[in-house]
């Protein structure tokens, strides 16, 4: 499996906008909008692919100097489980650490806070309601 930053715009975003539907979006009955796509452009795109094909991915967005976002991991049905998110969070991690991030935050579903938790991350507030299901804040400290 090869971890990589993916470039804006490319064959491989749309494989990564494909993907991040069809686990995250579709069974919401939900669409990305044209608007949501294009604030892709300044965001740190990563996938996990083995071959050409596209395992896994997620993304980042810069929030301040000291905060950036993890935001849309999704890993293919079939291969859930099997270490391929746990990659691709470690990945973006030291991507973050290199950019001289101190923390990692996420609006993580509550179905898999326990998947972030085993990560290092903890939940902070109280939960809410995002593309009409429950999230919670989630950190974790990156030094």
């Amino acid at each position: 499996m090869a971890l990589k930053q993916i470039d804006y715009g490319t064959p491989e975003h749309q494989q990564m906008i494909n993907l991040r539907y069809e686990i995250l979006r579709k069974p919401l009955g939900l669409k990305f909008t044209p608007e949501e796509l294009e604030l892709e452009k300044n965001d740190i795109l990563i996938a996990a692919f083995e071959d050409e094909k596209m395992l896994g991915c997620c993304f980042l967005t810069h929030i301040d100097a000291a905060v950036i976002r993890l935001r849309q991991m999704a890993v293919q049905n079939n291969l859930q489980g099997k270490g391929i998110g746990a990659s691709l969070m470690n990945f973006a991690e030291n991507l973050a650490r290199d950019r001289r991030y101190k923390i990692i935050m996420m609006h993580s579903r509550k179905a898999t806070v326990s998947f972030f938790e085993k990560q290092g991350y903890k939940v902070e507030g109280n939960e809410f309601v995002q593309l009409t299901i429950p999230h919670v804040l989630m950190k974790k400290k990156l030094y």
